[in-house]
Parts: structure tokens; sequence; C-alpha cells
């Protein structure tokens, strides 16, 4: 039943993708339709629409697995042999610096969330 549960939540949240897709469509923005379907999402759990426990549970499981998602792409980039030039370097250098910033900003923003959420439980 569990599994049941985050298979659905999954396919709750691909829905906002699509609705992203859709929007692409008909607007052209200079967006991914991933974004404009997170954006979409984020709106919907602001504004009470859909509520955070009818796709916790999905978001947590795809959280978790997180990692599996970037490995196609990390074998794919061993096939090329300008990766251990100079250039190579330079991106190996630009991809750990923005991984750092995203890391960061993540936990600010997430220590951010913590002290809202316990201030507002007191």
């Amino acid at each position: 039943m569990k599994l049941l549960t985050i298979f659905m939540q999954i396919l709750f949240i691909s829905l906002f993708f699509f609705l992203g897709a859709g929007i692409k469509e008909i607007i052209s923005i200079p967006l991914p339709a991933s974004m404009i379907g997170l954006a979409c999402l984020l709106l919907a759990l602001f504004t009470g629409v859909v509520k955070l426990k009818w796709i916790e549970k999905g978001g947590n499981w795809l959280l978790a697995e997180l990692l599996l998602f970037f490995i196609p792409s990390a074998v794919g980039i061993v096939n090329y042999n300008e990766i251990m030039s100079w250039q190579g370097i330079e991106l190996v250098l630009i991809i750990a610096a923005s991984t750092f910033i995203v890391m960061a900003v993540t936990a600010f923003t997430a220590d951010f969330i913590q002290k809202r959420q316990s201030s507002a439980a007191k």
C-alpha cells in the first residue's frame, strides 16, 4: 500500500511537469517545462490547492533516489578524453563551484524554513 501511495504521488507530481510543458507550448517562455511545472506546483502548495500530504512521500522518495538520476550523465562523461585536458579541469572546477553554491543556498534555505517552522510551532 505504501509503494502504491508513493507511485501515485509521483504521478501527481509528474502532472505538474506536463502542465509546465503545456504552458511552455502555449506561451513561449525561455524556461524549461520542468521549471514551469515546479513553479506551478509551488504556487499550488502556497495557495492550498495542493496539500503537502498529497505529495510528501513521493517527493521524499524522489529526493532519496536523486543520485540515481545523475549516474547516466556521469558515466557518459568518461567517454570524452577532453575532460582530462585543461579545458576539462576548468569544467570540473566550474561544476564543483556551482555544486557548492547550490548546496550552500539549499542549506541556508532549509535552515531558514526550519527556524521559521519551529518559531511558528511555539
